[in-house]
């Protein structure tokens, strides 16, 4: 007997051409587009206004060899990328692992873990001044310092960063969780029978099924570390120490002195290193599993 393949009806094929159609052109408008047109006018020497120039690869040189901020920029962003996927992105995990033990007032622990989250990184920046300001901030009168936490460029990007991992903390925290309770609990009883103490039985059943879960945590820590601009913009619009190439960006494109096609050589150069950062991660992930 063949197979009977289903035909749609006109009304079906309307309604999935216009589902289809307006999440194509909402995604090619507001997310392609504007990425194909930095692309392009990373090459042009164009201020919004006047004519457009074709320099070439002039913005990239200059970022390079002629713009100080630039470089400041990329470790800070490095740095930030570093310490949410080494030390906050751990620590969610770690805090997952907790709450799935089924722990006393474990929804309380969850609630003010996640809390954070629905807070917008400008909120969290506004947090932070009154937390580290050197005047009126909470740790001196705690504790009797007199330090510029947010003032001085060798202090102040590990202060934001903590703020900023504070709050990604509790977003990667209910990601695990989602994932541990998805786990087989036969795995973790094969492997108790097996002698397998907790940490083995984690670490050698349990991490291992969420890889998954692995490479979404992965794709939003990337993309918080490389985005990151509100929480800076808001302590001290991302200077002193507190450069990010998000805030180049800006500074570049909407700033008094509009270069737009400098702007957009920066916004490729965030754009290679968030895809690059990605694009290794799960190159190595398919290979493992061919």
């Amino acid at each position: 007997m063949g197979v009977k393949t289903r035909r749609y009806s006109a009304r079906d094929v309307t309604v999935l051409v216009a589902g289809l159609g307006v999440a194509v052109a909402v995604n090619v408008s507001l997310i392609w587009g504007p990425t194909l047109a930095s692309i392009v006018l990373s090459g042009t020497g164009w201020n919004g206004i006047g004519p457009i120039e074709w320099v070439g690869l002039d913005n990239y040189h200059d970022l390079a060899a002629e713009y100080p901020p630039f470089w400041s920029a990329v470790r800070n962003n490095v740095l930030w990328l570093a310490f949410l996927g080494l030390v906050a992105t751990p620590f969610g995990l770690f805090c997952a692992v907790l709450l799935d033990r089924r722990l006393r007032w474990s929804r309380v622990y969850q609630s003010a873990l996640y809390t954070p989250v629905v807070l917008s990184l400008a909120v969290v920046g506004f947090i932070a001044q009154l937390v580290y300001s050197s005047d009126y901030g909470v740790l001196n009168a705690v504790t009797g310092l007199s330090v510029d936490w947010l003032g001085d460029s060798s202090v102040n990007i590990w202060v934001v960063m903590v703020a900023a991992g504070w709050r990604h903390v509790g977003y990667v925290m209910i990601i695990y969780l989602a994932g541990l309770k998805a786990v087989d609990p036969a795995l973790k009883e094969a492997a108790a029978i097996d002698g397998a103490n907790e940490r083995q039985a984690f670490f050698g059943v349990v991490f291992p099924t969420l890889r998954p879960v692995n490479v979404i945590v992965l794709v939003i820590t990337v993309i918080e570390a490389l985005r990151a601009f509100d929480v800076v913009y808001a302590v001290n619009k991302g200077r002193n120490g507190l450069e990010l190439l998000s805030v180049l960006v800006t500074e570049n494109i909407v700033g008094e002195a509009s270069r737009i096609g400098f702007g957009s050589a920066i916004a490729v150069v965030l754009l290679v290193l968030s895809m690059g950062f990605i694009v290794a991660y799960l190159s190595q992930l398919f290979r493992e599993e061919r």
